[in-house]
Formats: structure tokens, sequence, C-alpha cells
């Protein structure tokens, strides 16, 4: 596995997304999608006013700081607007896997078949140049739109976990886990990504 890439800029990019590290001065424009409980009803705290935006943003910072993450900004390039947000996370370079998730975007971007150009450049990286041996997914077992995303992209559901988080407002959360894994991914590709493929030859 090369641990040394999750020390460098990384920055990601199709025909329909780029992403680039969630440091860059571009992050204060997710100020203009943020302000949305629809968006956060599923994710374990809310973004309701301006400390809270800025509490995201620190502690985004600082669990990349940490080591426990890698989070990027996701960029529409049909409108060049910040679209929301994504990482790696838990990081676990012992066991040579990590969880892509904590993934969100403004409204107008959500449907718009920009998740999945993402997942898949997230994904392509993680194997093929970080080579991960396992990439996680999650999903509330309420979220059956991210259940849904999820297994569009071809990724194993491997069971339920009971009590698996308690959100901020005090609620006990069970979770959806899904993986994709090293042996797997040639022909995850081929079968859940033909379409972006086509679009780099």
């Amino acid at each position: 596995m090369n641990n040394q890439l999750l020390q460098t800029n990384i920055i990601l990019e199709n025909e329909r997304v780029l992403l680039i590290p969630f440091e860059n001065e571009r992050n204060i424009e997710l100020r203009e999608i943020i302000f949305d409980d629809e968006i956060w009803k599923y994710m374990g705290m809310y973004v309701r006013n301006d400390q809270d935006f800025e509490n995201y943003i620190q502690n985004t910072l600082k669990q990349k700081s940490d080591g426990i993450c890698y989070p990027f900004l996701i960029i529409d390039k049909a409108t060049n607007k910040v679209a929301g947000s994504t990482r790696y996370g838990y990081l676990n370079y012992a066991s040579q896997k990590c969880e892509i998730g904590w993934t969100w975007y403004g409204k107008h971007f959500q449907g718009t078949g920009l998740n999945k150009a993402c997942k898949y450049e997230l994904l392509k990286f993680g194997f093929e140049n970080i080579q991960f041996k396992r990439i996680q997914f999650s999903a509330d077992l309420e979220n059956l739109r991210s259940q849904r995303a999820i297994e569009n992209l071809g990724a194993l559901k491997e069971g339920l976990f009971r009590n698996n988080y308690v959100d901020s407002e005090g609620n006990s959360k069970d979770d959806v886990y899904y993986s994709i894994i090293l042996e797997e991914w040639e022909n995850t590709k081929r079968d859940y990504f033909a379409t972006l493929l086509s679009k780099r030859k």
C-alpha cells in the first residue's frame, strides 16, 4: 500500500467532476449549499448556522491533520461550482483499508450523476494508486436513497451494524455496511462504470 500518497495533494478528475483537497480556499463556498437539514438528516449531525459551519470546516481539517481521513471538495465541472464534500475515512494502514463516505451534495447537485463520477475516481485511485485491499461504505438503515446509490457502485452488502453510533441529538442509529475488495475491482469497474470508462477512450 502506498501510504505516502495520502500525504500529498491528491487531485482527481474526469469529464464530470473535479476533486481537490479540502484545505483549498474554495471550502468557504460550501456555505452557499450547506444549510439544509435534508442534507444532514442521516449524517449524525446538523449544520444550521455560521458556528456549525466553522466547526465543520475546522473538525474536517483537524481529522485530516490527525491522519483519520483525507477529505475532498467536490467541484461540478459543468458549472465550476463547489457541489459538496467527500472523503477517504477510517484510514487503516495496517489493514490496508478505508471507508469512502461523509459524502454530501447541495440539493441542486443531487441526482445529476455527479456522485457516481465522484465515487469512480475515488475507487480507481484508492485501488490502483494507493492500493487499498478493502474499501467500505455505510449508510443509515433508514437512508434507502444512499443504500441504492452504494449498490449502484457494485458494492457487496455485508450486513447491519445495530446501535452503530449515537447522533448529535442523542439518537442511537443503525448502519448498513457494504464493501468492494481489491480482487473484485477490475470486474466492478467494467460492470458498473462502463459509461465513465468509455468517455476516457
